[in-house]
């Protein structure tokens, strides 16, 4: 048992596989590479090598052509097979009765990390040449979502696209299962396989059904914000491991789960910026973005990116240490786009500055080709501060100012005016306190209303 415990918790290794097409750079082609090796570090598996190869296409039966196959097997020390080691099991259990030579190096890798999405078919016959597990880039992500979801909503929508992701990769297991009849199946010819998909159509739409009333219910959440006099809305967006989470505890004051791993978080989180402003500012953090992210991914959090829609201002965090934030930046205005929210008001942010080499020649370049960005570090108090009064000078653009008179019989008020409006100063009358205020217009507008309300006869 001892044994077992530890054979289970022995870390995985992978051998990363790429192909760089022909309209693919070089500088694109090793951040894809750089990021798939990341992403499995995300997963916990240690990657030991990689094969890569420079084709004008993909090899329609094995992603790879057969000589850099021959080239992977050797790296991976695939273990020659006999007539009697027709699998990686058996093979084990002929050295173990001494049929082969049990001086044969063992394999390096257990696990194929792919750099692109593959058929099926090419998944399995790596699988064969390799005895190893095959995980194409959307495996990856997917795994990776899976994981790291804490919502029931998160986990419905990871679960809906890995289902959708799996169901046709499924492959029949054995002859003598080919058929099942009797209570719940279509009849005596539906397969194994056709019943199992039909199981994995039923549970997709029984998620989706769960889906849709958390969705009415998030709704309802933000229609009751929206509502609430004085609130504005930013949403912090960009690409995974921007620093985005490690911002958003710096803006708010509070305890964001921050890792520095990919996808460290799926599930929104709104918090009201600290210290207090007027008005009051809600800070949503969202899913990270990344390069050929799946497309069913970003349609299933559609939701959870929908906080960048709705927010009146997209804070678009950037880290300025990537030497890929530009194809980075990209890939997040893509997204942006095909959710509706391009036209969202922008603000950049580069952060992670204190991660640059050379930071005041970097910062004066940013500032040359983006002069209204901020550029500064989440883990500067003085930085943090330059970004939050940016974002107060930004919601007070359109402010008001006048002054109000409010009636000593309606103090009620008062509370409401202080949490909605910059009180710039106050006197007191002898009919009540004179009030001056900067507000934007309709707010101003409505608390008028109130105060002459207040004061008409009854």
């Amino acid at each position: 048992m001892a044994e077992m415990k530890e054979l289970a918790e022995k870390p995985r290794r992978a051998v990363v596989i790429a192909v760089q097409l022909s309209e693919v750079g070089a500088t694109e082609f090793e951040s894809s590479l750089a990021e798939l090796k990341q992403l499995a570090r995300t997963l916990g598996v240690d990657v030991v090598g990689s094969v890569t190869q420079k084709r004008g296409s993909f090899d329609s039966g094995t992603y790879l052509g057969a000589g850099k196959i021959d080239e992977l097997k050797k790296l991976i020390g695939v273990r020659p097979k006999g007539p009697r080691s027709k699998n990686k099991a058996e093979a084990d259990t002929d050295v173990a009765l001494g049929g082969l030579d049990d001086s044969f190096p063992d394999p390096i890798a257990d696990t194929i990390l792919v750099d692109h999405e593959i058929t099926p078919s090419q998944a399995r016959v790596l699988e064969m040449e390799t005895d190893c597990e095959v995980l194409d880039r959307t495996m990856v992500i997917l795994d990776i979502f899976q994981r790291h979801a804490k919502s029931n909503a998160a986990k419905a929508q990871v679960e809906i696209v890995r289902l959708k992701y799996m169901a046709p990769r499924m492959r029949e297991t054995g002859k003598k299962d080919r058929q099942r009849g009797g209570i719940g199946g279509k009849g005596t010819g539906e397969s194994a396989i056709e019943l199992d998909r039909r199981k994995i159509r039923d549970r997709i739409a029984e998620l989706a059904e769960e889906i849709e009333a958390m969705d009415a219910e998030r709704q309802t959440q933000r229609s009751r914000r929206t509502g609430q006099t004085g609130l504005e809305r930013v949403a912090l967006v960009g690409y995974t491991n921007a620093g985005k989470s490690t911002l958003m505890r710096a803006l708010t004051a509070s305890e964001v789960y921050i890792a520095d791993k990919l996808f460290a978080t799926l599930d929104t989180t709104v918090r009201t910026l600290s210290p207090p402003s007027t008005p009051t500012i809600l800070v949503s953090d969202t899913v990270g973005f990344i390069k050929n992210l799946p497309h069913g991914l970003v349609a299933s959090f559609k939701s959870t990116l929908e906080e960048a829609l709705e927010a009146t201002l997209v804070c678009h965090i950037i880290d300025a240490s990537d030497e890929g934030w530009q194809r980075q930046q990209k890939v997040t205005d893509e997204v942006l786009a095909e959710i509706g929210a391009g036209a969202v008001p922008r603000l950049l942010v580069f952060n992670k500055i204190d991660k640059v080499a050379e930071p005041e020649v970097v910062e004066a370049r940013l500032r040359e080709y983006f002069p209204d960005a901020v550029i500064m570090s989440a883990k500067r108090p003085d930085d943090v501060a330059v970004l939050r009064q940016r974002l107060v000078d930004f919601f007070s653009r359109n402010f008001v100012e006048t002054e109000l008179l409010v009636p000593w019989t309606s103090g009620g008020l008062r509370g409401e005016i202080f949490s909605t409006c910059q009180v710039l100063g106050e006197e007191g009358e002898e009919t009540g306190a004179r009030l001056r205020i900067r507000a934007r217009k309709d707010v101003v507008e409505r608390l008028q209303k109130l105060i002459t309300g207040s004061t008409a006869p009854g």
